[in-house]
Formats: structure tokens, C-alpha cells, sequence
């Protein structure tokens, strides 16, 4: 049995006529009788009384036809399903985000596959190291990386979004908090707030690269996992911070920004498994570009 039989007897089953059915299925009616009478001896079963002024389904027809209706609709379902995962306007997609990302970029992304991919399942893992970003997409965890470069692997290829301005996260009671604009030497003195990472954090290296040509060591008293937890413990007054221009966005109380004298910037990239992207990946990112 193959799944041309389905057809060809759905069409004489709702027409209740070969000829009808042979011009719907734009066959001629005598090898259409002929596979009817196929199926019909396959399943061992009547499926239609046929006389010369009428065709009738039986009542194993009518059970027949039910089943077969699913199974067709199943089977077209399934083909148009897999067109539009093809073309990347329907599936499923994990994303990784590095903290800031997920807190300026990641809300307006997400509203406007919303809008541009409505089938498209959306799933965020936030507050991912680039590292772990790198090691996820290979493993195939996430299927798109909004992270800080470098990225040294040839499994991962990347795309450039935008350069984010570095700021100085000050407690709004501290010393500096009036000026308007600082000198990263005149933070030698300070006790930083680093993000966490053991050396893998990309913005923890920048804070190192900006003391150091500063000609400081910075004093880093605590570590934060996350963005958001390294903003709150700014604003406890326990010290400052390096961070994205985008972090300003979480606006919290007792935290003030102020830009750099010599400005610093960060790269903010795209990154997914090479040699892709795939379909619905090349879509996302074209939905970024539009928002950055």
C-alpha cells in the first residue's frame, strides 16, 4: 500500500464518482478502478458498492474514509511543517546572552520575533559567560550566542552587531559621582566590583586591560555572577564598577554612570554553529540587525 491508494480513494470516496475523481486527481478512470480494486483486495475488505448508476461506501468504507482523511491531513501537515522549518519561519531556538544583552537587547529581540516569526518557539538562557556560550553552541545547548568576542574556535562563527561605550558604575554618594566624566586612574584607589568567572569573563579581562594601561592593579573585593546582582552590590555602596553602556538601562536606585575620560568600548557579537547559520538562525539575525 502506498499513500497514492489514500488519495486516490479519499477522491472516490467524496466524490462518489470515478469519473469525477479521476479529473480531480487528473487520472484517467480505468487504472483508477484498478487501484481501488488493489486497496480493496490489500485490506481484504469492500470498501465501495459500485453499480452502474451509482458508487456508495460501504459501511467498513465510511470507517475507512475517516481514518484515512487523518492520516492524509497527518502526512500534509507534516510536509508543510517541514517547508517552513526549511525556510526558517517555524521550529524551536535557544539563545545564550551575556548580561547586559539580556537586559537591553534581549526584550525588544524576543517582542519582535514575536511579531516577525510568530511560529517560532523562543527560549533565553541569560546570563551566560561568552565561554559557556561557546562550549553550549557546540553541544548544540543553545542555537545563538549574543556574546563578547574573541571567539578562537572554527566550530563557531560569528557576526557583529554593535560597539557598546564602557561606564564607570558609581554609588550616587561617592566621591567622583558629580563629575562628568572619569579617569579610570583616578580609580586606582577603589574597591571594584568584578564580574565572576575565574578568568573567563570577558568583561572582568576588560577591567584588568583598563587598569593596567592605567598603571594600576585593580582591587577586586567581590565578584558577581551576574550583571544584575554586580549593579546591587554597587548601589550597597560595597564598591564600583566597569560596565556596558546597555546596563544603565536597568536603572536602579543609588547608581549612577558616568562615561570614561578616554572613552573604552566592547563588542557585542552574534554566534552560531559554523559553517551556518542555518534557515531560522539567519533569520533571527537578520531580525538583530534591524533592532541594533
Amino acid at each position: 500500500m502506498e499513500l497514492r491508494h489514500l488519495r486516490y480513494f479519499r477522491a472516490v470516496a467524496e466524490e462518489l464518482h470515478f469519473g469525477r475523481a479521476a479529473e480531480r486527481l487528473h487520472i484517467a478512470q480505468p487504472p483508477l478502478s484498478q487501484q481501488i480494486r488493489q486497496l480493496e483486495r490489500e485490506l481484504q475488505v469492500t470498501l465501495l458498492n459500485r453499480s452502474t448508476r451509482s458508487v456508495e461506501l460501504t459501511a467498513a468504507g465510511r470507517v475507512y474514509l475517516s481514518r484515512v482523511v487523518e492520516i492524509l491531513d497527518a502526512v500534509d501537515a507534516a510536509g508543510e511543517q517541514a517547508r517552513r522549518t526549511e525556510q526558517g519561519v517555524e521550529g524551536r531556538l535557544m539563545i545564550g546572552c551575556v548580561g547586559s544583552a539580556t537586559y537591553s537587547l534581549l526584550p525588544a529581540l524576543v517582542r519582535e520575533l514575536r511579531r516577525m516569526l510568530p511560529d517560532v518557539d523562543v527560549n533565553v538562557q541569560g546570563e551566560m559567560l561568552a565561554p559557556a556560550q561557546v562550549d553550549a553552541l557546540r553541544a548544540g545547548e543553545i542555537d545563538l550566542g549574543l556574546l563578547r568576542p574573541p571567539v578562537r574556535h572554527p566550530d563557531v562563527a560569528v557576526e557583529a552587531l554593535r560597539r557598546e561605550r564602557l561606564l564607570v558604575a558609581l554609588p550616587t554618594d561617592h566621591r567622583l559621582a558629580g563629575r562628568e566624566s572619569i579617569d579610570v586612574a583616578d580609580l586606582a584607589d577603589e574597591e571594584f566590583i568584578s564580574h565572576a568567572g575565574q578568568g573567563r569573563s570577558r568583561m572582568q579581562a576588560e577591567l584588568t586591560a583598563l587598569c593596567a594601561a592605567a598603571g594600576f592593579v585593580p582591587m577586586v573585593r567581590h565578584e558577581a555572577e551576574e550583571t544584575s546582582t554586580l549593579v546591587t552590590l554597587v548601589a550597597a555602596g560595597l564598591g564600583v564598577a566597569i560596565v556596558p553602556e546597555p546596563t544603565s538601562g536597568l536603572d536602579l536606585a543609588g547608581v549612577c554612570y558616568l562615561p570614561l575620560v578616554d572613552p573604552a568600548f566592547i563588542d557585542l557579537v552574534a554566534a552560531y554553529r559554523s559553517p551556518g547559520p542555518d534557515p531560522l538562525v539567519a533569520n533571527v539575525v537578520r531580525v538583530l540587525r534591524t533592532i541594533v
